[in-house]
């Protein structure tokens, strides 16, 4: 995918990734909004979400899937996408929604934006790629970034017991997503897209489905209209809508500049945590996120430069 510069940057394009951005870090707020007002569990909300959503990755994997000129996939590359669905995609979210029980959303951002360091880490010890010197000063940055932002919010929320559990569980939730992304960026050329996305989405589906239907009774799920609200809004605002959106500004501006706007998720999900959820905003969360943002600029411009192709996704 051709790169732009900074001075063929398009307004649309822009504005559009940058709403993609805002709305894929409103997932946190609208998770901790249901878990607090209709008390869903994580692995019953999170169902719900890949429910509402099941019907538009539906349509794309059919539309996409009848396009003339479509590589025909091998059984190998359909396991692939079949492991990244369950193993990575489904994973992710699993471990995501469980944490969010335990901590606050402004963390749960912060933390979840180390998958691109993790997946740098992947491609230097796996893939034997070389770590350039502003690579390891970008993973310097994010890493104490996080760490100042850990020690203060681990003041701030002292009275929780299942803080450093939920932390951890975010914290699976960036690796998982980071092999998901790594295994992502060497596989979907075969596939294009909007068809990958289409089917990695389609297997995770699944696999969260039966997840649900072997730890939980449907009959469990009563479908008032909070419950509906809260299941749209995450399927629509932070899932299907920003997806679309950011689709549409890695063709617009190039897939580089959109992992750079997309820093702006921890800035996002912190300030909306606080005015829809009472959070408090600490100064040792604004540092370490200032840090992070930082860090994760710097390796996705390291991206460009190495790969025109390379991308930062976030679709979580």
């Amino acid at each position: 995918m051709q790169q732009h510069s900074g001075k063929h940057i398009s307004l649309a394009g822009f504005i559009i990734a940058l709403t993609g951005a805002i709305f894929f870090s409103t997932k946190a707020i609208f998770v901790k909004l249901a878990f607090n007002t209709v008390h869903l569990d994580a692995v019953t909300l999170l169902m719900l979400r890949m429910l509402f959503s099941l019907p538009f990755y539906l349509v794309i994997a059919i539309i996409e899937s009848r396009k003339p000129g479509n590589m025909e996939l091998s059984a190998t590359q359909w396991f692939q996408i079949f492991l990244m669905g369950i193993l990575g995609y489904y994973l992710s979210s699993l471990f995501d929604f469980i944490g969010l029980q335990f901590v606050s959303a402004g963390l749960e951002r912060l933390i979840l934006f180390l998958y691109p360091t993790f997946a740098v880490l992947i491609n230097t010890f796996y893939f034997k790629t070389k770590l350039s010197a502003a690579q390891v000063i970008a993973l310097l940055l994010t890493y104490a970034g996080i760490g100042i932002a850990f020690v203060g919010e681990m003041h701030l929320d002292t009275a929780n017991p299942n803080f450093f559990y939920g932390s951890f569980m975010i914290f699976l939730c960036a690796v998982t997503y980071s092999f998901y992304l790594v295994g992502t960026g060497r596989i979907v050329g075969n596939a294009g897209v909007s068809r990958y996305t289409a089917y990695v989405m389609l297997f995770a589906t699944a696999g969260i489905f039966l997840h649900f239907l072997f730890t939980r009774k449907i009959s469990s799920v009563v479908f008032t209209t909070p419950v509906i609200s809260y299941s749209l809004a995450l399927a629509l605002i932070a899932t299907v809508l920003p997806s679309f959106m950011m689709s549409y500004g890695m063709k617009k501006i190039g897939s580089n500049n959109v992992a750079i706007i997309t820093s702006i998720g921890p800035v996002s999900t912190i300030l909306q945590a606080h005015f829809f959820l009472g959070e408090k905003i600490i100064t040792a969360q604004l540092v370490g996120t200032l840090l992070v943002v930082i860090g994760v600029i710097l390796i996705g411009r390291q991206a460009g430069k190495a790969d025109p192709s390379s991308k930062i996704e976030v679709n979580n």
